[in-house]
Formats: C-alpha cells, sequence, structure tokens
C-alpha cells in the first residue's frame, strides 16, 4: 500500500514524507518543483527522499489537466493520500489570482478526480490548507 504525498519537494511535505518512510511506508511523491522557492532546495530534498528504495517521484504540475493520465498511471496500490501541493504565499495572489485558482483549484480537483478513480479503493485523504486562510482571527 502506498501513500501519495502531493507537494513532496515541499517543507512539510519534505517531512511528511521522511517520517512516513522512515516508519516503513511506500511514498509516491509529487511535485511540480516551482521556482516560488529555491529550485535548488527542493531539488535536494526530493534527492534525499530519493535514497530511500521505497520512494518514488514524479514531476507533475497537478493544475495540468493531462496530469490527471499521467498521475493515475503510476499511482497502482496507492490507497491514501495527503494533499499538501499548492501555490503559496498571499502577497503573489493579489498580483496573478489566476495563477492561485488553477494551482490550488484545479489541482486540488485533480487529486479529488484520481481519489475517486483509484482502483484499490482510497481509505484515507488529508488535505492541509494554509494558516492564512484564519486570516488575523486572534481566537482561534
Amino acid at each position: 500500500m502506498t501513500v501519495l504525498v502531493t507537494g513532496v519537494a515541499g517543507f512539510i511535505g519534505y517531512h511528511v514524507a521522511n517520517a512516513l518512510l522512515d516508519a516503513g511506508e511506500q511514498v509516491l511523491g509529487v511535485d511540480n518543483m516551482s521556482s516560488y522557492y529555491n529550485p535548488r532546495l527542493k531539488e535536494a530534498r526530493v534527492n534525499t527522499l530519493s535514497a530511500y528504495p521505497d520512494f518514488t517521484f514524479l514531476k507533475l504540475d497537478l493544475s495540468a489537466q493531462e496530469s490527471l493520465e499521467a498521475l493515475r498511471a503510476q499511482s497502482a496500490g496507492v490507497t491514501r493520500v495527503i494533499h499538501l501541493a499548492a501555490q503559496p504565499g498571499i502577497r503573489y495572489s493579489l498580483k496573478d489570482p489566476y495563477a492561485y485558482v488553477q494551482a490550488n483549484v484545479a489541482g486540488h480537483l485533480t487529486v479529488l478526480e484520481l481519489c475517486r478513480g483509484l482502483a484499490g479503493g482510497l481509505k484515507h485523504l488529508v488535505f492541509a490548507s494554509s494558516s492564512s486562510v484564519y486570516g488575523g482571527n486572534e481566537t482561534l
């Protein structure tokens, strides 16, 4: 049984995948390796994870519709999904809101469609949003 971790080259995705691999899980990691954060850091994270024999990496842009077929082709055995892929950064969303809709909404739809069609059956989906969704609310 495999765990799909989207956004695997990001800070949280890398640490989640590393913990899963240390626990003996098989991990299929997906990331688009965008240049929003330092690509060398992302590559170093993927290289570290690639040292595990139970890690497979796919460079995919989940917001691209054709990525669903590529992901389906590699998702045999996936029973759990941890969806962490997203376009980060609130300030940039004010400059280019369409980039956020494409990455975060269309990308999320791709993950949901994959989950809906998993042949072995999905046991669990975890979707982590951003602390930014809470805004300035100090009561939470």
